[in-house]
């Protein structure tokens, strides 16, 4: 197996995955498991597997249930999993899932997004669901003056479009995440809004493309305002855009449709604009990972598709994401800090004080200069990638790959394509026909913020 030289201990989740499944074939006492996860309007995810019976390796056991459970959790978003088939590895997620458990994460930002209590529960055989899955049609209106806003965790992007030509776009460093004053926020997002209103002789529609999770167009939870005090600027934050877009409103004496949506699936929209076809995976690769989808019908999903927290490496030893505690998860994998990482355990030692985007920037500066340890971080990275398509596919349908974000952007993002194509047929040979591709090098920074534009209905 071709493993990242930066990084010899990663252990693929598809390589892990496959290694479990010949684990239990050689016992010759699978049991059938199944996991659903529920998320609001009746929809739900169901994942069927085949596990160890008990005592012959609980602790696999119980490790692969609780990855493939935290997958599904961020594949599709839930406010609770359901288990059939093993009592013991529904006690073992039930005591995970808490407040108090392992996941203790995870439950407190589900129940932040959904806004109820989290659950476990156990299903008999008789009680397994169907699947119910949702398909919703967004973006892609070109008609009129429109603004596009892209709220990256490093800078913040803002275009101009009119009857779908850009007229405008501009990229300005900001410091959201580090920022506890969310009126900061507020004021760099309504400069951007009527910096590129001006641009135009009125505005018919706001789009807005944003990490996080947004319900009706409120922040429900977002790594922007992760400095912010919830308790004491909660509902100031949830409504944030809904504000920007009434003052812009009162501005221009009209109501001004808003649309907000997760940053990944506008990746994914620009690739579907882009391409004129669906089955969309989109990975903007910036400040984290941001993840969408444009299903093969051409709609959203309604899944979180937040992938930044979705294990890409199995090995316990791996690196731990700050936020969330977990370990192996993709944000440190398809990010800056992916390249920050990678640089370090190749003994390049950087100026104390310099942030993350100036961490990344002077080692795109070592990559144009030719730098080898540099070439070797995008090869690493492209090495990442092509393991973790076939373990991504397990529960998207990919027609296209697109590849979006800061750390795609120079010579750097052409060797993570160029190794990732010649891994993934190498290794994966049944996914060698993928369609994986980058935007042009202008719409690698702003393609989002465009994209941004054509999410809302005029009216």
């Amino acid at each position: 197996m071709k493993l990242p030289v930066l990084d010899k201990n990663f252990y693929p989740m598809i390589k892990a995955l496959n290694d479990f499944d010949a684990e239990v074939k050689k016992s010759g006492k699978p049991v059938a498991v199944t996991l659903v996860a529920e998320r609001s309007g009746g929809y739900n995810y169901v994942y069927k597997y085949d596990a160890l019976a008990d005592g012959i390796n609980d602790a696999l056991n119980f490790r692969v249930a609780e990855r493939l459970a935290k997958t599904i959790l961020w594949v599709v978003g839930g406010f609770k999993i359901s288990v059939a088939g093993s009592k013991s590895i529904y006690e073992y997620l039930k005591k995970a899932y808490t407040m108090e458990g392992l996941r203790a994460f995870d439950v407190e930002f589900m129940s932040g997004v959904y806004e109820r209590p989290f659950e476990v529960e156990w299903l008999e055989e008789n009680e397994i669901p169907e699947q119910k899955n949702a398909s919703i049609r967004v973006g892609g209106y070109l008609d009129g003056c429109r603004i596009g806003f892209d709220a990256g965790g490093s800078d913040r992007k803002v275009s101009a479009v009119i009857n779908g030509e850009v007229v405008y776009s501009e990229e300005v460093v900001w410091n959201p995440k580090t920022t506890e004053d969310p009126t900061y926020h507020y004021n760099e997002i309504l400069t951007a809004m009527k910096t590129a209103a001006s641009k135009m002789p009125t505005v018919d529609t706001i789009g807005v493309s944003s990490a996080g999770v947004y319900v009706d167009n409120k922040i429900m939870v977002a790594s922007l305002f992760i400095k912010v005090d919830k308790k004491q600027y909660g509902d100031y934050v949830k409504n944030m855009y809904i504000n920007v877009a009434k003052e812009m409103s009162k501005e221009y004496g009209k109501e001004i449709p808003l649309e907000v949506a997760n940053d990944g699936d506008v990746t994914a929209l620009a690739g579907a604009i882009d391409l004129n076809d669906n089955g969309v995976l989109g990975i903007a690769m910036g400040t984290s990972e941001a993840v969408g989808y444009i299903s093969m019908n051409g709609g959203i999903n309604g899944w979180l598709s937040e992938l930044a927290f979705a294990p890409v490496d199995f090995n316990e030893g791996a690196m731990q994401d700050e936020w969330s505690g977990d370990f192996g998860v993709g944000c440190k994998y398809f990010s800056q800090d992916a390249v920050i990482k990678l640089a370090e355990a190749g003994g390049h030692k950087f100026a104390d004080g310099l942030t993350p985007a100036q961490k990344l920037k002077e080692v795109q500066a070592m990559m144009e200069n030719g730098d080898a340890l540099a070439a070797q971080i995008y090869e690493d990275i492209g090495v990442y990638l092509a393991h973790t398509i076939p373990f991504y596919a397990k529960f998207y349908d990919i027609k296209h790959m697109l590849l979006l974000g800061r750390v795609m952007g120079g010579k750097g993002g052409d060797i993570i394509l160029v190794t990732c194509k010649k891994v993934l047929a190498e290794e994966y040979p049944q996914f060698a026909g993928l369609d994986i591709g980058l935007p042009d090098e202008t719409n690698r920074r702003v393609g989002q913020s465009i994209a941004a534009a054509s999410l809302p209905a005029s009216k």
